[in-house]
C-alpha cells in the first residue's frame, strides 16, 4: 500500500508537492530545499547573534528573549535545529523559537553545530554541548535561571537533544531539567519496521535518506564511532537518570519505532516521559503543513509541554 494513501486527507497535497531529498546525489540543492524563508520578525520577542566559543574556533549562537522583560530571571532553553545532522541552519527556526519565548516565557538558545560530511560525529555534538556550557555559564549576563534549564530539537536535532541529555548526565555537566526530542533521528542500523515502511522517492526523509545521512555523519568511522552513544543515542546501555522528557512522532514516520523503543526506554528506566502518536501524518508534517488542525494540535502539545516543564510551580492558562 502506497504511503501516500494513508495520509490524513489535509495533508496529502504538501506531501505530494514535495520534490524529495538527493543527499548523495546533490547534497548542496537537497540543503537549500531547507533554507530559511523571510518571515515577519515578532514584536514580543528580541532577536541577537552572537559568536562563542567552541573546541577550536567560534559558533554562531541565536538568542531570543521576551521584548519585554523584566529583571526577574527567566527559564531557558537550548533549541537544536533538525536536517539529518546534514542540513539546515538556525535561521529556519525563527518563527518556531519566538513562540517558544512567547508561550513558555523562556529564554532561547539556538546553536548553529557544524554540519557533517564536511564535519562528522563528534563535532556536531560538541557543539551543542559547548552552547549548553555557555549558556550556563553566561546565565547571569543572559538572565538566564540556572535551575530551569531545558534542551530541545526536532528530528536530526532531537537525536542530538537525546545524545545531549546522555552527555551532560555522563560527564556532570549542566543541569538540564527537561528535555524534548522531537520525532527524533537516534538509530544507525535501519532494522526497525517503520525504517523498511518509509521507501518511496519524494518522501520526507526515506530510508535513503536516512541510511546516506547517517554515512555522513559517522564518516570512516562508522562502524566504530556507532557504538558511542554520543553519536547513537539508542545505543546507549542505560537511560537511567536523564531529564523528563516529551516527544512525539507520526504513525508514517521513518523514525516512528525507534521513537517508540527510546520512550518505553526511558519509562523502564525510571524516567518520566510523555509521548504522542499522530496517525496519518508523515515526518515533519507540522512544519510543512502548519495551518492543518493536526500540525496545530501537534505543535501545541509541545509548547505546553515546555512551559509546564520551565514554570513547574505555575498552573498554566494556555
Amino acid at each position: 500500500m502506497s504511503i501516500e494513501t494513508r495520509i490524513l486527507p489535509e495533508l496529502r497535497e504538501v506531501y505530494s508537492q514535495f520534490p524529495g531529498f538527493e543527499l548523495e546525489k546533490n547534497l548542496e540543492w537537497s540543503r537549500s530545499l531547507v533554507s530559511a524563508a523571510s518571515v515577519k520578525k515578532s514584536e514580543h520577542v528580541n532577536t541577537t547573534s552572537r559568536k562563542i566559543p567552541r573546541d577550536k574556533g567560534e559558533m554562531l549562537v541565536k538568542i531570543y528573549e521576551p521584548a519585554e522583560r523584566t529583571n526577574d530571571l527567566l527559564p531557558a532553553m537550548l533549541w537544536i535545529h533538525g536536517g539529518g545532522y546534514v542540513l539546515g541552519h538556525p535561521d529556519m527556526d525563527d518563527k518556531l523559537c519566538e513562540r517558544f519565548v512567547q508561550t513558555a516565557e523562556c529564554i532561547v538558545v539556538s546553536v548553529d553545530y557544524r554540519l557533517a560530511p564536511e564535519h562528522p560525529y563528534p563535532a556536531g555534538i560538541e557543539d551543542c554541548y559547548a552552547g549548553l556550557v555557555w549558556m550556563t555559564e553566561e546565565a547571569e549576563m543572559l538572565g538566564i535561571d540556572v535551575n530551569r534549564v531545558a534542551i530541545a530539537g526536532a528530528s536530526g536535532g532531537g537525536g542530538l537533544t537525546a545524545a545531549l541529555a546522555l552527555m551532560a548526565r555522563d560527564k556532570g555537566g549542566p543541569s538540564i531539567i527537561f528535555q524534548m526530542p522531537l520525532y527524533p533521528m537516534l538509530d544507525n542500523r535501519n532494522i526497525t519496521p517503520s525504517s523498511h515502511e518509509i521507501t518511496e522517492e519524494g518522501s520526507i526523509w526515506n530510508r535513503t535518506d536516512n541510511v546516506a545521512a547517517w554515512n555522513m555523519y559517522l564518516g570512516e568511522e562508522n562502524n566504530a564511532s556507532g557504538s558511542s552513544s554520543y553519536a547513537v543515542p539508542s545505543r546507549a546501555e542505560s537511560l537511567a537518570g536523564l531529564p523528563p522528557a516529551y516527544t512525539c512522532v507520526g504513525q508514517l514516520d521513518l523514525f516512528r519505532d525507534e521513537t517508540m523503543e527510546y520512550v518505553a526506554r526511558l519509562a523502564q528506566a525510571g524516567v518520566d516521559v510523555e509521548f504522542h502518536l499522530y496517525p496519518g501524518c508523515f515526518h515533519l508534517f507540522e512544519i510543512f503543513a502548519p495551518e492543518t488542525e493536526v500540525s496545530q494540535r501537534a505543535v501545541q502539545g509541545y509548547m505546553v509541554a515546555m512551559a509546564r516543564a520551565l514554570h513547574p510551580n505555575r498552573i498554566l492558562d494556555i
